[in-house]
């Protein structure tokens, strides 16, 4: 998504310059999101294709670059060709996260790519057992979307409750609630001892002595930046690809970016940046920041050969998540550790969840409640100190 993103900015920018996407995977650029959400309700595959085939330029599909050579502008693939560029935007995004002694494979999917979704739909339905390792974004969005499609859900996740290192616990104790209610059997506080797969089937053990028999292991535990290609090129490299404002990587132990010098940007997934709003630097894995650093490496990519003005990238970006009824949009920190002012329009059933560091919001959480990300955004850029009273209706419309 990112890389898309990216490339169609780039020939807006420039519309005859040479371009070329190369891509892992054997099928084109396509949005992530549906794998856990709409698809399982019956969307239309084809419409997750981003169309970056008829976009123009040169699209290059399961393909692995190998090896980048910084100081000869080239890039190495799988198959030993190399490939020179005047500018290379890294956007390899991350892969999900194993089991330890559980590799994906058969009745287990580390949950992430589409065809993990093929994967994941083939073994579900009715008189199918699901157990779905993880209660975060992917762990929560794929027990219902399998719950919904008739399979029996077990979770195994370490927190007390669903959702409750981002969630407070009032609303942690209630989205559980709801899945327990759809049927969902929810195993928390506990984790995968081991695991065996045997008659394409696999067999949990968890922490706690109990023992279960799948059809499907969803793996959805995190996800890990796929900076090896970065760092093996000397670039600086720490919990991704470090970037400046202006998304350039850098060489490992050098100051600041030099694009005429490097020539290489990093966005998406992949790609550790220091978001507005936020303390520290960090890494967002979600929608959102895919399109809009995409696009803006793609613009800072033109700029850079043009001798363009170009603008710093400060998007803070939104994410959403899907809970079999509920849904919510968030921007920020949302971690459960802060001070959380609850604002509730319909007590238990929507509301605006205020996340405070020493009086400043860091984050925002709208639960059923819609059209407010801007308003949310400019809450957090504003980075005013409130008081908790002060925030009652602040963004209930």
């Amino acid at each position: 998504m990112t890389g898309d993103a990216a490339a169609k900015a780039i020939r807006k920018g420039d519309p005859s310059g040479s371009l070329l996407l190369i891509g892992e995977e054997a099928v084109a650029p396509y949005k992530r999101p549906p794998l856990s959400k709409g698809l399982w309700k019956g969307d239309d595959e084809a419409k997750v294709d981003l169309g970056a085939l008829a976009r123009g330029g040169d699209v290059l599909l399961g393909t692995r670059a190998t090896g980048l050579d910084v100081a000869r502008r080239a890039l190495t693939l799988a198959d030993g060709a190399e490939v020179g560029y005047e500018r290379l935007l890294l956007a390899t995004g991350a892969r999900a996260r194993e089991l330890p002694g559980l590799p994906s494979g058969g009745p287990v999917v580390a949950f992430r790519h589409l065809a993990d979704y093929h994967a994941a739909r083939a073994r579900s339905g009715p008189g199918r057992v699901a157990a779905v390792v993880g209660g975060g974004f992917i762990g929560t969005e794929l027990a219902a979307a399998l719950t919904e499609a008739g399979s029996e859900v077990h979770m195994i996740f370490p927190q007390a409750e669903l959702g409750a290192s981002r969630f407070p616990p009032e609303l942690a104790a209630l989205v559980g609630a709801n899945y327990r209610a759809r049927g969902v059997r929810l195993h928390p506080n506990t984790r995968v001892a081991s695991g065996d797969v045997a008659d394409a089937a696999a067999t949990l053990t968890l922490d706690d002595g109990t023992t279960l028999r799948a059809d499907l292991v969803v793996v959805g535990i995190g996800a890990v930046p796929n900076d090896e290609l970065a760092k093996a090129a000397g670039l600086r490299v720490d919990d991704g690809i470090w970037v400046d404002d202006r998304l350039r990587a850098a060489r490992a132990g050098a100051g600041d970016p030099d694009d005429d010098a490097l020539g290489v940007f990093a966005a998406g997934d992949v790609a550790n940046f220091a978001f507005p709003g936020f303390a520290r630097r960090t890494r967002i894995e979600h929608e959102d920041n895919a399109y809009a650093m995409g696009a803006a490496a793609g613009r800072q990519m033109v700029a850079s050969v043009t001798g363009a003005e170009s603008a710093p990238f400060s998007h803070l970006p939104f994410f959403y998540s899907d809970l079999f009824d509920d849904g919510y949009e968030a921007v920020g920190t949302l971690d459960a550790r802060l001070d959380v002012v609850a604002d509730w329009s319909e007590p238990g059933k929507s509301g605006v969840f205020y996340y405070l560091d020493g009086g400043t919001v860091r984050g925002v959480l709208l639960w059923n409640t819609w059209g407010l990300v801007d308003a949310a955004r400019d809450l957090i850029l504003a980075g005013a100190t409130v008081a908790p009273s002060g925030l009652k209706g602040r963004l209930q419309g």
